[in-house]
Protein backbone atom coordinates (compact mmCIF):
# COMPACT_ATOMS: atom_id res chain seq x y z
CA UNK A 1 0.00 0.00 0.00
CA UNK A 2 1.90 3.24 -1.36
CA UNK A 3 0.03 5.07 2.32
CA UNK A 4 -2.67 4.87 4.60
CA UNK A 5 -4.57 7.56 3.32
CA UNK A 6 -3.01 8.86 -0.62
CA UNK A 7 -0.75 11.27 -0.13
CA UNK A 8 2.55 9.68 -0.63
CA UNK A 9 1.34 9.01 -3.80
CA UNK A 10 -1.64 9.88 -0.50
CA UNK A 11 -1.33 11.44 0.16
CA UNK A 12 0.38 11.84 -0.01
CA UNK A 13 -2.35 11.68 0.67
CA UNK A 14 -2.87 12.01 0.72
CA UNK A 15 -3.24 11.86 -2.47
CA UNK A 16 -6.84 13.67 -1.53
CA UNK A 17 -8.85 15.71 -4.02
CA UNK A 18 -6.54 17.88 -6.89
CA UNK A 19 -7.11 21.54 -6.85
CA UNK A 20 -5.06 24.09 -9.60
CA UNK A 21 -1.85 25.31 -8.00
CA UNK A 22 -2.10 28.95 -8.91
CA UNK A 23 0.75 31.57 -8.10
CA UNK A 24 0.34 32.82 -4.56
CA UNK A 25 0.67 36.45 -3.27
CA UNK A 26 4.07 37.59 -2.78
CA UNK A 27 3.95 37.36 1.26
CA UNK A 28 2.66 33.72 0.66
CA UNK A 29 0.01 32.10 2.25
CA UNK A 30 0.15 29.42 5.02
CA UNK A 31 -2.38 26.65 5.68
CA UNK A 32 -2.85 23.67 8.04
CA UNK A 33 -5.03 20.73 7.59
CA UNK A 34 -5.84 17.44 10.21
CA UNK A 35 -7.80 14.49 9.61
CA UNK A 36 -8.38 10.81 9.39
CA UNK A 37 -8.49 8.32 7.61
CA UNK A 38 -9.09 4.55 7.92
CA UNK A 39 -8.49 1.43 5.46
CA UNK A 40 -8.44 -2.15 5.83
CA UNK A 41 -7.61 -5.21 3.50
CA UNK A 42 -6.21 -8.65 3.65
CA UNK A 43 -2.97 -7.84 0.73
CA UNK A 44 -3.06 -11.42 -0.17
CA UNK A 45 -3.24 -12.98 3.09
CA UNK A 46 -6.12 -14.60 5.35
CA UNK A 47 -5.89 -11.79 7.53
CA UNK A 48 -7.15 -8.70 7.49
CA UNK A 49 -4.88 -5.33 8.39
CA UNK A 50 -6.15 -2.03 9.78
CA UNK A 51 -4.61 1.16 9.19
CA UNK A 52 -5.66 4.37 11.17
CA UNK A 53 -3.47 7.54 9.91
CA UNK A 54 -3.97 11.10 11.35
CA UNK A 55 -1.72 13.50 9.62
CA UNK A 56 -0.82 16.99 10.50
CA UNK A 57 -0.11 19.09 6.98
CA UNK A 58 1.30 22.04 6.94
CA UNK A 59 1.55 24.01 3.39
CA UNK A 60 3.13 27.19 2.43
CA UNK A 61 2.52 28.86 -0.60
CA UNK A 62 4.71 31.50 -1.97
CA UNK A 63 4.91 32.80 -5.65
CA UNK A 64 4.70 29.58 -7.87
CA UNK A 65 5.85 27.27 -5.63
CA UNK A 66 4.42 25.11 -2.56
CA UNK A 67 6.33 23.30 0.53
CA UNK A 68 4.52 20.75 2.31
CA UNK A 69 5.33 19.11 5.65
CA UNK A 70 3.01 15.76 6.32
CA UNK A 71 3.91 14.70 9.96
CA UNK A 72 1.12 11.18 10.92
CA UNK A 73 0.35 9.54 13.89
CA UNK A 74 -0.27 5.43 13.13
CA UNK A 75 -2.09 2.42 14.40
CA UNK A 76 -1.86 -0.83 12.43
CA UNK A 77 -3.71 -4.06 13.61
CA UNK A 78 -2.86 -6.87 11.98
CA UNK A 79 0.10 -9.28 10.68
CA UNK A 80 3.69 -7.84 11.09
CA UNK A 81 4.66 -8.65 7.73
CA UNK A 82 1.92 -5.94 6.43
CA UNK A 83 3.96 -2.53 6.25
CA UNK A 84 2.66 0.90 5.70
CA UNK A 85 3.92 2.09 2.34
CA UNK A 86 4.71 -1.24 1.24
CA UNK A 87 2.16 -4.10 1.99
CA UNK A 88 2.78 -7.22 2.70
CA UNK A 89 6.75 -8.13 2.37
CA UNK A 90 9.08 -10.06 4.20
CA UNK A 91 8.06 -13.35 6.22
CA UNK A 92 4.39 -14.00 6.21
CA UNK A 93 2.36 -14.56 9.33
CA UNK A 94 -0.80 -15.10 10.46
CA UNK A 95 -0.35 -13.36 14.00
CA UNK A 96 -2.33 -10.28 14.65
CA UNK A 97 -0.23 -7.28 16.53
CA UNK A 98 -1.45 -4.25 17.30
CA UNK A 99 1.43 -1.01 17.13
CA UNK A 100 0.73 2.56 17.15
CA UNK A 101 3.75 5.55 16.63
CA UNK A 102 4.97 7.96 14.69
CA UNK A 103 4.51 7.30 10.74
CA UNK A 104 6.62 8.45 8.22
CA UNK A 105 7.52 12.17 8.00
CA UNK A 106 7.00 13.46 4.33
CA UNK A 107 8.43 16.86 2.81
CA UNK A 108 7.76 17.47 -0.65
CA UNK A 109 8.05 20.68 -3.07
CA UNK A 110 6.07 21.90 -6.12
CA UNK A 111 6.66 24.22 -8.67
CA UNK A 112 3.68 25.58 -11.01
CA UNK A 113 6.03 25.43 -14.08
CA UNK A 114 3.41 26.01 -16.69
CA UNK A 115 0.23 27.96 -16.03
CA UNK A 116 -1.69 28.64 -19.25
CA UNK A 117 -3.91 30.90 -18.58
CA UNK A 118 -7.08 31.19 -20.06
CA UNK A 119 -6.01 27.94 -21.67
CA UNK A 120 -6.61 26.08 -18.19
CA UNK A 121 -3.81 24.41 -18.75
CA UNK A 122 -1.33 23.88 -15.75
CA UNK A 123 1.74 22.04 -15.17
CA UNK A 124 3.40 20.85 -12.01
CA UNK A 125 6.82 18.94 -10.98
CA UNK A 126 7.11 17.96 -7.46
CA UNK A 127 9.85 16.14 -5.28
CA UNK A 128 8.70 14.32 -2.86
CA UNK A 129 10.83 12.61 0.77
CA UNK A 130 9.60 10.19 2.45
CA UNK A 131 11.58 9.92 5.73
CA UNK A 132 11.85 6.75 7.41
CA UNK A 133 10.77 7.83 11.12
CA UNK A 134 7.86 5.02 11.40
CA UNK A 135 9.73 2.02 13.68
CA UNK A 136 10.80 -0.95 11.46
CA UNK A 137 10.67 -3.35 14.61
CA UNK A 138 7.18 -2.79 14.93
CA UNK A 139 5.87 -2.69 11.66
CA UNK A 140 4.58 0.71 10.97
CA UNK A 141 7.34 1.44 8.00
CA UNK A 142 10.74 0.53 6.63
CA UNK A 143 12.94 2.98 8.78
CA UNK A 144 14.32 4.02 5.23
CA UNK A 145 14.14 7.13 3.21
CA UNK A 146 12.04 7.06 -0.11
CA UNK A 147 12.63 9.51 -3.06
CA UNK A 148 9.89 10.56 -5.66
CA UNK A 149 9.46 12.87 -8.03
CA UNK A 150 6.47 13.23 -10.58
CA UNK A 151 4.60 15.89 -13.09
CA UNK A 152 1.21 16.63 -12.36
CA UNK A 153 -1.15 18.14 -15.65
CA UNK A 154 -4.47 19.67 -14.82
CA UNK A 155 -6.75 20.90 -17.95
CA UNK A 156 -9.67 23.31 -16.48
CA UNK A 157 -12.75 23.58 -19.27
CA UNK A 158 -15.54 25.62 -17.52
CA UNK A 159 -16.60 23.82 -13.98
CA UNK A 160 -14.57 20.47 -15.18
CA UNK A 161 -11.22 19.64 -14.61
CA UNK A 162 -9.37 16.56 -16.10
CA UNK A 163 -5.96 15.64 -14.51
CA UNK A 164 -3.37 13.24 -14.23
CA UNK A 165 0.09 12.73 -13.23
CA UNK A 166 3.22 10.35 -13.78
CA UNK A 167 5.92 9.72 -11.31
CA UNK A 168 8.99 7.43 -10.44
CA UNK A 169 9.69 6.47 -6.63
CA UNK A 170 12.97 5.00 -5.12
CA UNK A 171 12.52 2.94 -2.28
CA UNK A 172 15.29 2.54 0.21
CA UNK A 173 17.01 -0.79 0.92
CA UNK A 174 15.46 -2.32 4.27
CA UNK A 175 17.06 -4.99 6.09
CA UNK A 176 15.46 -8.45 4.99
CA UNK A 177 13.59 -7.64 1.95
CA UNK A 178 14.01 -5.90 -1.66
CA UNK A 179 11.62 -3.35 -2.69
CA UNK A 180 11.57 -2.21 -6.51
CA UNK A 181 11.79 1.24 -7.86
CA UNK A 182 8.60 2.12 -9.71
CA UNK A 183 6.87 4.05 -11.97
CA UNK A 184 3.52 5.53 -10.96
CA UNK A 185 0.66 7.45 -11.78
CA UNK A 186 -3.35 8.62 -11.54
CA UNK A 187 -5.80 9.81 -14.20
CA UNK A 188 -8.98 11.79 -13.06
CA UNK A 189 -11.74 14.69 -13.23
CA UNK A 190 -13.19 16.81 -10.97
CA UNK A 191 -16.58 18.81 -11.62
CA UNK A 192 -17.28 22.41 -9.96
CA UNK A 193 -21.35 21.89 -8.74
CA UNK A 194 -20.67 25.67 -7.11
CA UNK A 195 -18.21 28.12 -5.58
CA UNK A 196 -18.12 26.17 -2.37
CA UNK A 197 -18.39 22.35 -3.53
CA UNK A 198 -16.43 20.53 -6.36
CA UNK A 199 -15.94 16.31 -6.28
CA UNK A 200 -14.95 14.02 -8.84
CA UNK A 201 -13.07 10.25 -8.95
CA UNK A 202 -9.57 9.39 -9.93
CA UNK A 203 -7.38 6.12 -10.64
CA UNK A 204 -3.98 5.47 -9.44
CA UNK A 205 -1.67 2.76 -10.53
CA UNK A 206 1.45 1.67 -9.84
CA UNK A 207 4.54 -1.06 -10.84
CA UNK A 208 4.77 -3.49 -7.94
CA UNK A 209 6.57 -2.72 -5.22
CA UNK A 210 8.14 -5.97 -3.95
CA UNK A 211 9.09 -9.26 -6.06
CA UNK A 212 6.27 -11.25 -4.62
CA UNK A 213 3.36 -8.36 -4.45
CA UNK A 214 1.30 -7.28 -7.13
CA UNK A 215 0.43 -3.68 -9.20
CA UNK A 216 -1.01 -1.15 -7.00
CA UNK A 217 -5.06 -0.54 -8.71
CA UNK A 218 -7.53 2.08 -6.65
CA UNK A 219 -10.05 4.14 -7.38
CA UNK A 220 -11.15 7.13 -5.31
CA UNK A 221 -14.14 9.22 -4.70
CA UNK A 222 -13.49 12.07 -3.29
CA UNK A 223 -15.23 15.70 -2.80
CA UNK A 224 -14.26 19.41 -1.12
CA UNK A 225 -16.94 21.87 0.44
CA UNK A 226 -15.19 25.64 1.65
CA UNK A 227 -17.03 25.75 4.90
CA UNK A 228 -15.93 30.08 4.51
CA UNK A 229 -13.29 31.92 2.90
CA UNK A 230 -10.32 30.47 5.25
CA UNK A 231 -12.10 26.85 6.29
CA UNK A 232 -12.41 23.78 3.75
CA UNK A 233 -13.66 20.27 4.39
CA UNK A 234 -12.50 17.46 2.34
CA UNK A 235 -13.30 14.03 2.43
CA UNK A 236 -12.67 10.62 0.13
CA UNK A 237 -13.97 6.94 0.06
CA UNK A 238 -11.48 4.22 -1.72
CA UNK A 239 -11.37 0.79 -3.57
CA UNK A 240 -8.63 -1.07 -3.90
CA UNK A 241 -8.48 -3.71 -7.03
CA UNK A 242 -5.16 -5.60 -6.27
CA UNK A 243 -3.67 -6.99 -2.94
CA UNK A 244 -1.35 -4.53 -2.93
CA UNK A 245 -3.83 -2.05 -2.16
CA UNK A 246 -6.61 -1.94 0.86
CA UNK A 247 -10.07 -3.26 -0.09
CA UNK A 248 -11.44 -0.26 0.79
CA UNK A 249 -10.94 2.87 2.89
CA UNK A 250 -12.35 6.22 3.64
CA UNK A 251 -11.24 9.82 4.92
CA UNK A 252 -12.26 13.00 6.06
CA UNK A 253 -9.61 16.02 6.73
CA UNK A 254 -10.29 19.91 7.60
CA UNK A 255 -8.09 22.88 6.08
CA UNK A 256 -7.33 26.24 7.49
CA UNK A 257 -5.54 28.96 5.58
CA UNK A 258 -4.26 31.64 7.30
Amino acid sequence: MKSAILATSLIVLFATAPFQTAYAEENGKFSLETGMGYTTGKYGGTQSTNILYVPVIGKYEVNSWTLKLTVPYLRVSGPRNVINGVGAAGTATTAITTRSGLGDVIAAVTHNSYNGGSSGLLIDLTGKVKFGTASSTQGLGTGKNDYAFQVDLYQTTGDHTNFGNVGYKIYGSPVGYKLNKVFYGSLGGSYKFNQETSGGMMVNFSQKVTAKGSSHIQAIFFASHKLDKNLKAQGYVLKGFTNSVPSWGVAATVAYQF
